[in-house]
């Protein structure tokens, strides 16, 4: 009997060479860290920083799982769940995201988790559906790193609000060409030592000159959009008043993209967008002042802030939900169960650990 069981164990040793294949199942489970499935999940990040309408870019930090069925008439689609890790880069910021810094642990790190769709077709992947949400580091984690350093503060907190106010009236005032106005606050943070307010935030040029501004509610956007993003600190002074220290990076300007007139139009009549140029149903469509619904637009003031109160980020569920793009309009979507078995390749060496895949930077 023993000789019986040591020979079964044995089989089962040599059966871990391959991976077991669920005969229901109807998709394949190639490793986490296979090229096709990094590739499938870089187009996913791609899609989710073209598509952010405000906020930082996000970059890869662990594939979790994959699942690739077959797509009739012709393709694949990756299910994939991925990791992902706010940068330091603006989503208006043009610097591409290779050349963009992970923000780290000690600057309260924030983690995207993103349920995607990939169809992989001619050697190309596009985004069928995106499903994420994000949340930053607890703060217990943050402070057994670094206990001194600052955490994140409501984005809507007076103290922040404030402290974005008085950075940009500051930059506005030491500016000698376009008046800036407020695009978001983007970040903040409390700094223990010296007790300070840091605030990060997006800005937009005017048609304005900032030394000559009166009444800032009648300045307006450029149509070639010039956004600027800024760092701002104030402290308040124990004898009253504040210091004031903020520096912004601008950045060039976005050329107006002309619509094209349908035909027939009249010349002076506005054009509309057909709904087809909509590359995401859950991005908002542009405000008359050509910034996304939704974004704080206004004078040295904030207003409007589009978000749940005493919120510290902004969640990437609030962009994707359960978004579908054009593409799985098509009507050619994949049926889970309903496709035959592909087989996977087998996998020398042994037993090995497919997934959740290597982390490229640091897991919160």
């Amino acid at each position: 009997m023993k000789s019986f069981l040591l020979l079964f164990c044995l089989a089962q040793l040599c059966s871990c060479r391959s991976i077991p294949l669920d005969p229901i199942a109807g998709y394949k489970e190639p490793a986490c860290d296979d090229p096709d499935t990094e590739q499938a999940a870089l187009a996913a990040v791609d899609y989710i920083n073209k598509h952010l309408p405000r906020g930082y870019k996000h970059t890869l930090n662990q594939i979790d799982s994959v699942k690739v069925w077959p797509r009739r008439p012709t393709g694949e689609v990756y299910d994939i769940e991925i990791d992902t890790l706010e940068t330091t880069c603006h989503v208006l910021d043009p610097t591409p995201l290779a050349n963009c810094s992970v923000r780290q642990q000690t600057e309260h790190a924030v983690e995207g988790d993103c349920d995607i769709h990939v169809l992989k077709q001619d050697g190309q992947f596009s985004v069928l559906f995106t499903k994420c949400d994000s949340s930053p580091d607890s703060a217990e984690d943050v402070r057994k790193l670094c206990p001194d350093c600052p955490l994140l503060a409501p984005l809507n907190n007076s103290q922040v609000v404030h402290a974005a106010e008085v950075a940009l009236a500051t930059f506005n005032a030491q500016n000698n060409g376009s008046y800036f106005q407020l695009v978001e606050i983007s970040r903040a943070q409390f700094v223990p030592l010296p007790g300070s307010v840091s605030v990060e935030f997006a800005v937009a040029a005017t048609d304005c000159i900032a030394k000559e501004v009166v009444d800032p509610t009648k300045c307006n956007l450029l149509a070639e959009k010039q956004y600027g993003f800024c760092k701002g600190s104030v402290i308040q002074k124990a004898l009253g008043g504040e210091d004031v220290t903020v520096t912004c990076t601008l950045f060039q300007t976005q050329p107006v993209i002309p619509q094209p007139q349908p035909e027939g139009a009249e010349a002076g009549a506005p054009s509309a967008v057909p709904d087809a140029a909509v590359p995401d149903a859950a991005v908002p469509a542009p405000s008359a002042a050509g910034l996304p619904v939704g974004s704080v637009v206004a004078g040295p003031s904030v207003v409007a802030v589009p978000l749940p109160l005493h919120r510290a980020h902004y969640d990437l569920r609030h962009t994707f939900s359960g978004v579908a793009s054009v593409e799985s309009a098509s009507g050619e979507a994949f049926h889970v169960g309903k496709t035959p078995i592909v087989g996977q390749p087998s996998v020398p060496g042994g037993p090995v650990h497919l997934c959740p895949g290597r982390i490229r930077y640091f897991k919160i």
